[in-house]
């Protein structure tokens, strides 16, 4: 196994020398033997579709490496564990690096050292020499690499390869952008100086909807690159569109920066006479002062930026309401199963009244849980239009202290807008992008959009770009919002194959799966009770649609009762962040990426992390999803999330989910493609014993475990035509050291079909006898006929003869099974009844006989060809019957 690393602390140059190394070395893993600059860091978290696949390094099992690639690094006290390696006999070291060689190095067998300007530009070099295709990212970084160790190619220590490789890799589609903007220059001590003053006086304004952020200073002194502190500053602070107005020499300089199309920055600073186009301008105004300035600069940006949104734009709907004749008590308990702080009342299909949490519990505290909600709901409240302006909602709440207005469509509740969506508007939306919650709470996260339509045409195949275009047409047609969501976005980002697409709709999904299907030749099974759909391709391809939908549970354990709901609530019931990302498939916004809870920054720092901290009760069976996605992303359970597992498995909510449940969840990771890591985390976690009482992971079943996956990895490299079902392998492994009473009422507990129940115990007992047989027949005879082999396994499941090779102590009982299993059990005579018959012999249960004394010579080589066996059958035939000659036993 190949490994690529870097020293502690990664900066730019270490990542582009990695992923330019992992090019020159198909198949190697990459790891950071420790953290990663700040910087670095930063990067990957704005553009994860730039993060390379990389490894932990304390998941990687270091016995295995058989050459150890270092770049940008000779020091073995900066390579982390991997230092560990160093000296030991075989080991391959391959070492890349541009600083000069000490008495401290490495040793290598192999790599390259030499002098220039980075480590990336010697191996950028070597992928220019062998012409290696690149894509447009991994010409980026390593391109940073070659700029953040060059100086952007100005330091002294630059050499000409350093240019001639970044030229090959502009060829390549470096994008110098990206470059630029992840490499913060430098600032001199006046820059600096005026950057503190202008970040004491900036200060972010709300005009007409959209925020505008605007700093000012003065300098005795003239300071250049007032540009660079404009983009400093947008970026450190995150704002969409900045003002920068600074007083040097007699002259007002103003620059100004902008991410939305709203603000043309160009079209404000034209009337300063100054240029630009709309994301970036500039302009010098002479013979005005610094207050003139500022005070004309607010005047033509209340003219030219017009009011953006109104309440139709950040509503959700559908809202829940309650009815006019419930009690205090029941109120409280519709408002803490749809996680809301207000609710209207409707009586007779018409609003009449608002309810809030904080009237309700302190009517319960006054004991008045008996008491019409009616008697103590706001009955004077905003009607707001879809077109009905922020600003007018803003100022009803703040000057009203209200926390709810609903949004009407004539007479109909069309949505609502609480205060948590107001001021995620005001300072945590992006874009003006709409996707208001609905009364979940005041969630740690603002959402985050960004457009990754680019990357979904680079790592889709053609067709299936095509088909998310499609799906989205539809949903334009029927003026629907469409969203792929799922562990299919989260897969996307990490770069990791998966076509299984699932489609959420904003709206009826099955009234859009059955419009779709209609127009592409598709058929269509729906599910009217959860609002689901398949689409079934011609093909036998299928994409699952659903509606946005909200759960709730009535107790802990139970499927949940699902309601339509908006596509925030929809994405809230899911299990773990990573898995609650969308991306909207409509055209106009196709590519668009929502993450309301940080799915993002957790994908990037490699977390599981549930999103509120009743999940794992509501459903415990994601205690078991959590590990399977720890072990198969190489992720960690974030140690909150670990904590909520923990008070779990304590307060013994998984005995209350059901067996048929319990199993699906195992089945599917004991049908991970490594599942060892997981089994030792579900043992970790205290899971075992919710199986069965008496499951422990004891030393001999991790052994038998562990060797399970060896087994299993020798069977699929025999490429034969027969299915195995890997899940009912390593459950028999785990079960090892149960009785077969003990392994029967596991069985019963997860609720495994009779036919798989009967044919996993039935035939667990045989398989154990036989073992124990085979045992002693070694003891007393180590020679074994190949029809002594057969008779011992034959008629076992395929399943129960690798579970038998991993649970064999002796080698030779292993060498036994793999003949088996990969020739004796193919054996076959070319006689049969009719070809006996044909011989002359007259139907008697001599055909059997004769038949097994046939199947035995042909397995312990007595007859090799189809003569030889014709001539063995005719003796047979002639002789008294046949009888007594060995025969197998099955």
């Amino acid at each position: 196994m190949d490994v690529i690393t870097t020293h502690t602390n990664a900066d730019f140059d270490c990542l582009g020398a990695m992923v330019a190394a992992a090019r020159l070395y198909p198949g190697a893993l990459i790891a950071f033997p420790g953290s990663q600059e700040k910087a670095v860091r930063d990067f990957l978290a704005v553009r994860p579709e730039y993060l390379p696949g990389v490894v932990r390094a304390k998941d990687i099992d270091l016995d295995a490496i058989t050459r150890l690639i270092v770049v940008d690094c000779q020091q073995s006290e900066r390579i982390g564990r991997f230092a560990g390696l160093l000296g030991r006999p075989g080991l391959e070291i391959h070492i890349y690096d541009h600083h000069p060689i000490t008495e401290q190095s490495i040793r290598p067998t192999g790599g390259l050292i030499r002098p220039c300007g980075s480590s990336s530009t010697i191996l950028g070099g070597l992928l220019m020499e062998q012409a290696v295709e690149l894509t447009p990212e991994e010409a980026t970084l390593i391109m940073l690499g070659i700029h953040e160790d060059t100086g952007r190619l100005l330091f002294v220590s630059t050499t000409r390869d350093d240019y001639r490789v970044a030229a090959w890799l502009m060829e390549r589609g470096a994008r110098v952008n990206v470059v630029a903007e992840a490499l913060s220059q430098e600032l001199s001590s006046q820059q600096m100086g005026l950057l503190k003053r202008l970040l004491t006086t900036l200060k972010t304004t709300t005009i007409n909807g959209i925020n505008i952020s605007i700093a000012h200073a003065t300098s005795d002194q003239y300071v250049g690159d007032i540009a660079a502190l404009a983009h400093l500053m947008r970026d450190m602070e995150n704002l969409d569109t900045l003002f920068v107005v600074v007083a040097m020499e007699g002259r007002i300089y103003l620059v100004a920066r902008s991410r939305i199309l709203e603000v043309n920055v160009g079209e404000i600073l034209r009337r300063f006479h100054g240029g630009g186009h709309a994301t970036a301008a500039s302009a010098v105004v002479r013979d005005q002062t610094l207050h003139q300035v500022l005070q004309r600069l607010e005047e033509q940006l209340r003219v030219e930026v017009s009011p953006r949104f109104c309440a139709g734009d950040i509503m959700s709907a559908p809202v829940k309401t309650m009815p006019g004749d419930v009690t205090i008590a029941a109120a409280r308990d519709l408002l803490t199963r749809y996680n809301c702080n207000a609710m209207p009342v409707i009586a007779a299909g018409r609003m009449i009244g608002i309810i809030s949490r904080k009237i309700v519990e302190k009517a319960l505290y006054h004991d008045l849980g008996d008491a019409p909600a009616t008697d103590f709901m706001h009955t004077e409240f905003m009607r707001a239009a879809p077109t009905t302006p922020i600003a007018d909602i803003q100022e009803y709440m703040v000057e009203g202290n209200r926390r709810f207005v609903p949004v009407f469509k004539g007479e109909e509740l069309a949505g609502a807008v609480t205060r948590t969506d107001l001021l995620r508007h005001m300072y945590g939306g992006r874009r003006g992008e709409p996707g208001a919650l609905y009364d979940v709470g005041a969630l740690g996260f603002s959402p985050k959009n960004r457009s990754i339509a680019g990357l979904l045409g680079k790592r889709l195949p053609t067709d299936a770009g095509k088909l998310l275009h499609d799906l989205g047409t539809v949903g334009d047609e029927l003026g629907l919002a469409v969203y792929a969501i799922g562990g299919f976005v989260r897969d996307l980002l990490l770069g990791v194959a998966n076509l299984d697409i699932d489609v959420t709709v904003e709206g009826d999904g099955i009234f859009f799966a059955e419009q779709f299907a209609a127009r592409h030749g598709c058929r269509v099974r729906s599910h009217r009770t959860f609002s689901t759909a398949v689409v079934i391709f011609p093909d036998g391809a299928k994409i699952d649609v659903a509606s946005t939908r909200l759960e709730y549970y009535e107790s802990p354990g139970v499927l949940p009762t699902v309601e339509r709901s908006s596509l925030r609530h929809d994405l809230y019931r899911r299990d773990f962040t990573i898995n609650t990302l969308a991306v909207c498939l409509n055209g106009p916004s196709f590519g668009r990426l929502t993450d309301y809870f940080g799915g993002q920054q957790d994908l990037q720092e490699r977390l599981v992390r549930v999103l509120h901290n009743l999940s794992f009760v509501e459903d415990p069976t994601r205690v078991f999803r959590a590990i399977r996605f720890e072990q198969r992303l190489g992720f960690h359970i974030a140690p909150h999330t670990e904590n909520l597992i923990r008070s779990a498995v304590r307060m013994n909510v998984l005995n209350r989910v059901g067996g048929l449940r319990l199993l699906n969840e195992l089945i599917q990771i004991l049908r991970e493609k490594e599942p060892v890591g997981a089994i030792v985390r579900m043992a970790g976690f205290g899971l075992l014993p919710f199986v069965h009482p008496s499951l422990k992971l004891l030393p001999e079943i991790r052994r038998v475990v562990e060797e399970t996956g060896r087994v299993l990895a020798w069977f699929r490299l025999l490429y034969l035509p027969d299915a195995c079902e890997q899940w009912q392998v390593y459950f028999l492994a785990l079960g090892d050291r149960l009785t077969n009473d003990e392994f029967h009422d596991a069985c019963r507990r997860l609720a495994v079909p009779g036919r798989i129940s009967t044919k996993v115990f039935s035939h667990r007992r045989q398989a154990l006898g036989t073992l124990d047989a085979i045992q002693r027949r070694l003891r007393r005879n180590p020679e074994v006929r190949n029809s002594e082999i057969y008779d011992w396994f034959h008629g076992l499941p395929l399943e129960m003869l690798l579970y038998l090779a991993a649970r064999a102590n002796r080698e030779e009982v292993r060498r036994f099974v793999s003949q088996y299993v990969s020739r004796l059990r193919q054996v076959r005579c070319s006689l049969d009844g009719d070809g006996l018959a044909a011989l002359g012999l007259a139907p008697s249960p001599r055909f059997r006989t004769i038949m097994d004394r046939l199947l035995v010579a042909r397995l312990d080589g007595e007859v090799v060809n189809d003569e030889q066996e014709r001539a063995l059958a005719l003796l047979l035939i002639a002789s008294d019957g046949g009888a007594g000659v060995a025969k197998t036993h099955h």
